[in-house]
């Protein structure tokens, strides 16, 4: 089942913008976080253990080494790389040396733009200045904020030391470089119903995007969450209230933003629950399923995806909007 016939993928904005197959290859920059050094606080977010997604030895390699490895681990045909600085916050840093490891990365064969994750809270203007003028130069820019929800106490419950009012701020201020934003969202994260993520949602469509990724809670090892749930206090999503809220958010959001990821995964022993995150395609393909069966990306808009659509304006959201700071 293909799923850019269903929602509108960035592996298929990728081919039609670039002629070819491009991947991302995931790097490590050797950062750290401003809630792990203490400079906002201790600890890091609740859900977080970096190893669980990235391989943390490579911080010992440079960027370009990096670089020759994660290509050789490929096993499927690629014509292109997108480098992808994703582990921990990636702008955070001085200026000179965000440059120095961006340019190593783009002066290497096959890559063609950068992906940089990062926190809403730790992108100031300089950076911004930076990301612009590779663009400029014809590179493919994204830049990936995590939020995870718009609601400010569950920020604060999962220790993230930020609140929606700075995500707001940066992406006016992206816009204004014309950076494009993919926005990270959580499904399921503690406190929070299906009505709580719609309404996230709702409210990130309407500070504007260009890219999402949607995922659900999982519990790995290392991790804040990781005591709560071994004490029984914490409740994951089964697969079909996932799938359920997934494939609403989808249908919510209008045709021209870009999915870059539905769900995300993570093998036993560092993923503790829930165990249907442990299977990569389970939950994509349950979605895909859904969608075909109850409409397409933009079903709840007016405006369904079709192939190759041309932008549209977003006109959902309206009644779904919360205040940033309303307690979930």
């Amino acid at each position: 089942m293909q799923s850019n016939l269903y929602y509108n993928t960035f592996s298929n904005y990728l081919k039609q913008h670039w002629g070819r197959k491009i991947r991302k290859l995931s790097l490590h920059g050797d950062f750290t976080c401003p809630n792990r050094d203490g400079s906002i606080g201790k600890g890091g977010c609740t859900f977080c253990n970096v190893s669980s997604f990235v391989d943390t030895t490579a911080k010992r390699q440079t960027i370009s080494e990096q670089i020759v490895t994660r290509r050789h681990e490929l096993t499927r045909k690629t014509d292109g790389y997108l480098a992808y600085f994703q582990a921990y916050t990636s702008t955070y840093a001085e200026v000179s040396r965000l440059k120095a490891l961006y340019d190593d990365a783009l002066k290497q064969p096959g890559i063609i733009g950068l992906a940089v994750g990062t926190r809403p809270d730790c992108v100031p203007d300089e950076v911004l200045k930076l990301l612009a003028d590779y663009q400029h130069q014809g590179q493919e820019i994204w830049l990936e904020l995590g939020l995870q929800t718009a609601h400010d106490q569950t920020l604060k419950r999962i220790n993230r030391g930020h609140t929606f009012a700075d995500y707001c701020k940066t992406i006016t201020r992206a816009q204004h470089y014309g950076i494009k934003v993919c926005t990270h969202l959580i499904v399921g994260l503690p406190g929070e119903l299906r009505e709580e993520s719609l309404a996230t949602l709702a409210n990130v469509l309407d500070c504007g995007v260009d890219g999402l990724k949607i995922h659900p809670l999982h519990v790995v090892d290392g991790s804040i969450m990781a005591k709560a749930w071994h004490a029984n206090r914490l409740k994951t999503l089964s697969l079909d209230e996932y799938v359920d809220t997934a494939t609403t958010m989808i249908q919510m959001t209008p045709s021209d933003v870009i999915f870059h990821r539905i769900s995300a995964h993570a093998r036993p022993p560092t993923l503790i629950a829930p165990q249907w995150c442990s299977q990569k395609w389970t939950a994509p393909h349950a979605i895909l399923q859904r969608l075909k069966e109850t409409g397409h990306q933009g079903a709840l808009t007016g405006r369904p995806y079709t192939l190759n659509s041309s932008s549209h304006t977003n006109n959902f959201l309206g009644s779904a909007k919360l205040n940033a700071g309303r307690a979930v």
